[in-house]
């Protein structure tokens, strides 16, 4: 049996392992918690559909991935977070602290790191199949020949089954024909710094690029609440309105410090 093939077995085996934590069933809205996000997604981001993140810039991987990990954290229920090996050699590996400092616990959640992206994309469906995950999270690298609009397509009637939401992440990728439901760019954002220069809340620039039931929407600076598990406008002075450009990042004393906010960390 081929390593690849004894990988996807052991996927199996862990996706029937989560099926004791309770499912999403049918698709539903939930609120995000910012107001003008939700206004333009018609009152929250509906689970039980495949949703498309790009980061905006090769060093904004780990926003992509932090927004999906918050997200899935909103959702609630078990994770399957499942990556192209390429896509962890570009940004980094899971850490578990990081996912659990931002709400998501690292124990209902199962890693599988794949090296062919059309295993991961076949992996990812059987996931989004199974009724006890709330969400899965791929990551691909690039511009795979496997993830063509049909592929999509599957994930996304896979998740409209199950109720799952699947998180799609574009490492390195260029927009092109797709089934997904939402389709974002994100970056990180400097975090409105506490009291006595505290770090602040993990922030984040969003754009909602594309969505099937309505018009684009933002640019968004927004906030993490991590004990509210929701998303709120950036509490730092200046914040960029909707629609407006997004100031970028200033370096210099006077810039507000930037906090990691992605469950990665780099190795070696």
């Amino acid at each position: 049996m081929s390593a690849t093939a004894e990988q996807l077995r052991a996927l199996r085996q862990e996706v029937a392992g989560l099926e004791r934590w309770t499912g999403q069933g049918a698709a539903r809205r939930v609120p995000l918690g910012h107001a003008e996000v939700d206004a333009a997604l018609g009152g929250g981001l509906e689970t039980g559909r495949l949703h498309e993140f790009f980061s905006r810039a090769a060093g904004d991987v780990g926003a992509a991935a932090g927004f999906a990990a918050m997200l899935a954290a909103r959702f609630g229920s078990g994770v399957f977070w499942l990556r192209q090996e390429q896509a962890g050699r570009q940004g980094g590996a899971l850490h578990g602290p990081g996912l659990a400092e931002i709400g998501l616990d690292p124990a209902q959640l199962i890693l599988g790191v794949l090296e062919d992206p059309l295993a991961v994309l076949a992996a990812a469906g059987e996931a989004a199949r199974c009724p006890g995950v709330g969400s899965v999270v791929v990551e691909l690298h690039g511009m795979p020949r496997a993830l063509d609009l049909i592929a999509t397509r599957r994930l996304a009637l896979a998740a409209e089954g199950s109720g799952a939401s699947v998180l799609l992440l574009r490492i390195g990728g260029e927009a092109r024909p797709s089934a997904a439901w939402t389709r974002w760019s994100v970056s990180a954002a400097p975090s409105a710094p506490l009291e006595a220069g505290a770090p602040g809340h993990p922030a984040l620039d969003l754009e909602l690029t594309r969505q099937k039931s309505g018009p684009p929407g933002g640019p968004w600076r927004v906030e993490w609440d991590r004990d509210g598990a929701s998303f709120r406008t950036w509490s730092g002075g200046g914040a960029a309105l909707s629609g407006a450009p997004l100031p970028p990042a200033a370096d210099g004393s006077s810039a507000p410090p930037r906090r990691a906010v992605l469950p990665l960390r780099r190795l070696g």
